[in-house]
């Protein structure tokens, strides 16, 4: 029988998959904080799983996974908002020098993005950031393949509205199964 994975291979996951499920947890939630506290609260869970893994290689995925189904989770509870207050109230509650680092579009992107309902938003990000597939989003999200299609379809047209079509395209994620 093998032994579970040490307690070491658990921090070189965490050293290794913080940045990008931090990233995938910023473009869902729309907020550093509460992005930081999805990705602990995630690893939490997956170390409190540890002892049953067998596949390391496969442990960034299951993270991954039970992140994304921890936002879930979230969007589901009545007191989800999608709003979050700020000293000086303004559509754009992405200031510029919070993604200085960014291409120039980034902060117009994310503006947009926080404007969508939560669950559009997880499908945008799982859809196009993650690259998952509409069967692979539906199931990570615990829903229909129709709801995931018609949750893009009504995000990228908001997302036209809101950016343009040069920014999004008419044919965007048409094909993207």
């Amino acid at each position: 029988m093998a032994r579970p994975p040490s307690d070491e291979a658990f921090t070189e996951l965490v050293v290794a998959s913080w940045p990008s499920l931090y990233r995938t947890a910023y473009l869902l939630l729309g907020d550093r904080g509460l992005a930081e506290d999805l990705v602990q609260t995630a690893l939490a869970k997956t170390y409190a799983s540890w002892g049953k893994v067998r596949d390391v290689d496969a442990a960034r995925g299951y993270a991954r996974t039970t992140m994304v189904n921890t936002a879930a989770s979230w969007f589901r509870k009545k007191g989800w908002r999608n709003e979050r207050p700020t000293a000086q109230p303004h559509d754009d509650w992405y200031a510029v020098d919070r993604l200085a680092d960014d291409p120039d579009e980034r902060p117009m992107l994310m503006a947009a993005l926080a404007r969508l309902a939560p669950r559009q938003r997880a499908v945008v990000v799982l859809r196009f950031y993650e690259d998952l597939s509409v069967a692979d989003t539906a199931r990570a999200l615990h829903c229909s393949e129709g709801t995931v299609k018609s949750q893009t379809s009504d995000a990228l047209a908001k997302l036209r509205g809101l950016l343009g079509e040069a920014v999004i395209p008419l044919e965007t994620g048409s094909n993207h199964d």
